[in-house]
């Protein structure tokens, strides 16, 4: 059938490129490639915060107040749409202080009604 044939076929192609993947991913394991990465990083980002026109992710999200929420547990998924947020983290409300995502950083408060 088309089905067998289309499995055998995926499986030829990757038979073949295995050896040049392998091949592609010896350097990645090197400590020195490691090392060398981890520089890159941290150039990156010490680049990054020399910059002083721009705020930091943290300073950005601690100008948003906190979300005031009825009921003692939120469920945060980040962002509206689904494909730009984070995993559901449930979050408990019963502290006074605000509750923060650890994924986003949002801050979440219980709604009191007196």
């Amino acid at each position: 059938s088309l089905s067998l044939v289309l499995d055998l076929w995926l499986s030829a192609m990757a038979t073949r490129r295995l050896p040049r993947l392998l091949k592609t991913l010896d350097p990645l394991r090197a400590p020195m490639r490691t090392r060398a990465i981890g520089s890159l990083v941290g150039d990156h980002t010490a680049k990054w915060m020399q910059d002083t026109r721009k705020k930091s992710p943290m300073e950005l999200i601690n100008e948003v107040p906190p979300i005031k929420v009825e009921g003692r547990i939120v469920a945060c998924e980040g962002h509206s749409n689904p494909a730009l947020g984070h995993p559901i983290e449930f979050i408990c409300l019963d502290l006074e202080a605000p509750a923060v995502c650890k994924y986003c950083g949002l801050r979440y408060v219980q709604n009191h009604h007196h």
